[in-house]
């Protein structure tokens, strides 16, 4: 494979392709946290999230988001459309957790009234802070209209995503998306959604910290990181039959 270095993230590294509209992603098996400051290494994860974001992205498509997403073309591999990224981080919560809680000093697991949508910039050097919408038209992040977008599209993912870990008897209790523009400067849901991005909790477990089916798992050394990914990858296969998946 004559395939061309192009970028190594925190959990995936990317290849330009013979095609300068699609690119070849890698999943890791490397895990990090806390802006990085945390690392470590799962055995399986890179094949777990590459499966798990093949089967969400490919529902999220049958649903009428327009995604980066071409095919998986390996155990840990897909093909995506080439697109160049919003610096922008789309939050999209339903119950209070993570920084949430600790900015507001909401009880963990409190429900909010309505699905919460928060911006965050994508600078490893500052920290990817919290911003409003006046911070992200003063540094010219995204205009007024992509803002706009990003907003709708990320209620109608939180939406579809919620019904779908519904039926798989999983709590989404919120999720970070991001978003790029192709060639045409067509808006499309890009990187990953997978338990590295998504908080999960388990239905059918009372326990606060035996629930937990996602990163903070590894966050709060709880151990069973792979075996909670696996998880909700055998529930989304045998549970989240629905039609167009």
């Amino acid at each position: 494979m004559n395939d061309l270095f192009l970028y190594e993230g925190k959990a995936k590294i990317l290849y330009r392709t013979a095609d300068p509209n699609v690119i070849r992603v890698v999943y890791k098996d490397d895990a990090t946290a806390f802006n990085a400051q945390k690392r470590g290494q799962i055995s399986g994860k890179g094949e777990l999230n590459c499966a798990i974001a093949t089967e969400l992205l490919q529902y999220l498509a049958t649903q009428g988001i327009p995604t980066h997403f071409l095919s998986q073309i390996g155990s840990r591999e897909m093909s995506v459309r080439a697109v160049t990224i919003i610096p922008l981080e789309v939050v999209v919560r339903n119950l209070a957790a993570g920084s949430l809680c600790q900015r507001t000093g909401l009880p963990l697991g409190t429900a909010l009234e309505r699905p919460l949508v928060e911006f965050f910039y994508k600078n490893d050097a500052l920290g990817d802070p919290l911003v409003t919408e006046d911070h992200i038209d003063l540094l010219h992040l995204a205009t007024v209209e992509q803002v706009r977008e990003l907003k709708r599209l990320a209620l109608d993912i939180n939406h579809y995503l919620q019904t779908l870990f519904a039926q798989c008897r999983l709590i989404l209790v919120d999720f970070k998306l991001e978003f790029g523009l192709d060639g045409s400067g067509q808006l499309l849901l890009a990187d990953e959604i997978s338990p590295d991005t998504c908080r999960l909790w388990d239905q059918l477990i009372a326990d606060p910290q035996e629930r937990i089916l996602d990163k903070d798992r590894f966050r709060q050394d709880l151990g069973n990181v792979a075996d909670a990914y696996a998880e909700v990858l055998k529930r989304l296969r045998e549970g989240g039959k629905v039609k167009g998946l």
